[in-house]
């Protein structure tokens, strides 16, 4: 991936240069900006409305998985010229440090949520009855803390990430610096509701605790509202295959706090949630899904889908859970 990089972007600086002998021009008029998943793009809409001519790509648009994804030619391209970078920054993202490095455009303004996020930022938690990631080579070796990347999933730190936002659109282009403000406040006062109504549904719920037959990237969420839970496994796991100790532990955990649902999330087939529903007392439980944005799809884009309104039918979908 190195080589490839290197390449791509060699290449790239060599027909700039030749593009550029005799032009004048020394900047566009737009300002481009890319972003790696969906929820950054939805955010960078919310900013910049109609109010300035903003150049924007979404990198992850085919709905492939955060943590599976790596840049093709075509993408480090892309990164290469444009104004404002916006990625997560966590364990999947660690391609973009050598793409940065030999970005055509060093005046780059670059954002990273977890680098925004600080020591807010929370590391993996490997819970109890969760099943850990398999050894490779089955050696155990010591390494240093991997967080959670899922950061996107908390209205409180979006709230956070949209002014941050605001503020590198505002560098990128000042003319419409009032208009970014402006439309970054209206966003943020509509993240602010809609956390409120999570925090009154989590309020007025009968049930504290999720439980997950699946991967678990909520931590933010659950966290910012006190709410507990159980999963197969941590958020940015590649396992795929529930051990009969996980399974049986979760079914169990079913079945001591008398659970009606039991929770997956918007990419599982569903066998993991079955199967612990399957070993329960009572075998009649609800599945249910939350989607975490991490793979959202142009066609959704394309359909009206934004964060705002995946945000409000995941808070249907808890609110079912938490009867």
């Amino acid at each position: 991936m190195k080589k490839l990089i290197a390449l791509v972007l060699s290449a790239l600086v060599l027909t700039s240069l030749l593009a550029g002998c005799g032009s004048t021009e020394s900047k566009k008029a737009d300002v481009k900006v890319v972003t790696t998943i969906f929820p950054l793009y939805d955010w960078v809409r919310e900013v910049a409305q109609d109010d300035a001519d903003i150049h924007l790509d979404l990198l992850l648009d085919n709905g492939v998985d955060l943590h599976s994804y790596q840049p093709s030619a075509k993408d480090i391209v892309t990164i290469s010229d444009c104004d404002v970078f916006i990625y997560v920054g966590g364990e999947s993202d660690k391609w973009v440090d050598d793409t940065l490095k030999q970005a055509n455009n060093k005046d780059m303004i670059v954002l990273n949520l977890m680098d925004i996020l600080g020591d807010k930022a929370k590391e993996e938690e490997l819970k109890e009855g969760m099943q850990g990631e398999a050894e490779e080579d089955g050696k155990e070796h010591e390494e240093s803390p991997e967080y959670d990347e899922h950061v996107w999933l908390s209205l409180k730190n979006a709230s956070v990430f949209t002014q941050s936002i605001a503020d590198a659109l505002k560098k990128a282009d000042s003319q419409h610096a009032d208009a970014f403000q402006a439309n970054a406040d209206v966003y943020k006062g509509k993240l602010t509701e809609l956390d409120k109504q999570y925090q009154d549904a989590v309020d007025k719920a009968a049930v504290k605790t999720l439980l997950f037959g699946d991967r678990f990237p909520f931590r933010y969420l659950t966290d910012d509202y006190k709410l507990d839970y159980y999963a197969a496994f941590v958020g940015c796991s590649a396992e795929t295959e529930a051990s009969f100790e996980t399974i049986t532990f979760l079914s169990g955990k079913v079945d001591e706090l008398n659970l009606k649902s039991i929770m997956q999330i918007e990419t599982s087939d569903g066998s993991i949630a079955k199967t612990v529903r399957d070993n329960t007392k009572t075998k009649d439980q609800t599945i249910l899904t939350l989607d975490s944005l991490q793979s959202v799809t142009t066609e959704r884009v394309n359909n009206g889908e934004t964060y705002l309104s995946i945000m409000t039918s995941n808070l249907d979908i808890l609110r079912q859970a938490l009867l």
